[in-house]
Formats: C-alpha cells, structure tokens, sequence
C-alpha cells in the first residue's frame, strides 16, 4: 500500500503502486472493487497517491503516476480514465516522478515530485466538460490557457 483516501461517503480508495490498482474498500474493510491504471506500466507502478474531487458527490479520482509522469482523471464509481495531464519532463507542467498530490476546495491540484524533481507544481482548475460524468476536467498551470 502507497497511499489511502476516505471519501465523503465512506469508501477508502487505497493505492497498490506496485500492481497498477485503486483498491476500494469500506470502513469495516470490506472489499468493494478495484480499478487498474495503465496495466502495462512496469517499473515502479502507476498508482502513487490520489485524491478525490472538490465536488459535492466527488465524482472524480486524481491518480499521480510517478512512473508514466501523468496526473490521471478517473472517474470515481467506475474507474474509466477520462483524461490525464503532465507529462516526462523538468519543465512548467511536466513532471520527474511525480510521488504526491491534493486537491483544494476550488479544485486546484497540488503535485510534488521526488528525486532530482524536487519541486512542487499548482494546476489551476478550469472546469470540466459539457458531460460533467463521462469528460475530463481541464487544468492550467497559468491563468490563460488549458490543459485537458
């Protein structure tokens, strides 16, 4: 286990890094299901930390990927990957092993990277698609401009 987060309705979304997966579980510790993230990811996994949305129902997860260097959006019931954001790279909006993430009330996204990375990154919230269920939420790192 990497990271755990409760949601408001009770479920603990548990990252497994080393095998690819979401595991979700009630309080008493329940299995519930499981969501995989980019299943051909080798090395040191895809599921680094996570968090939910700023949303009443949080209908989305935000899944860091310090393998792939991707923040990616899934949707909470279902685990379908919806989006993604970041890619390999030292720059503005890139990421070296990206290992951390958390999300504000306005639905912000903090990232923090490990290694030589050593930085912390703030992606603006933008909004999320005309069907809010099945389209990504769009992040910038300045105030024009999107990343979906």
């Amino acid at each position: 286990m990497h990271c755990a987060r409760l949601a408001k309705d009770g479920l603990l979304y548990v990252c497994d890094r080393a095998n690819n997966r979401i595991q979700v579980f009630k309080k008493d510790g329940t299995f519930v299901k499981e969501f995989v993230v980019a299943p051909a990811t080798r090395g040191n996994g895809s599921v680094w930390d996570l968090d939910v949305s700023h949303d009443a129902p949080q209908t989305w997860l935000y899944n860091a990927d310090g393998e792939n260097n991707h923040v990616w959006t899934l949707l909470r019931d279902n685990g379908q990957i919806v989006g993604k954001f970041g890619r390999n790279g030292r720059q503005a909006g890139q990421f070296h092993w990206v290992h951390n993430l958390a999300v504000d009330s306005k639905g912000n996204v903090y990232t923090a990277e490990v290694d030589s990375g050593k930085r912390a990154q703030k992606f603006l919230f933008k909004g999320c698609g005309a069907r809010s269920h099945t389209r990504a939420c769009c992040f910038s790192r300045r105030r024009a401009g999107r990343t979906c």
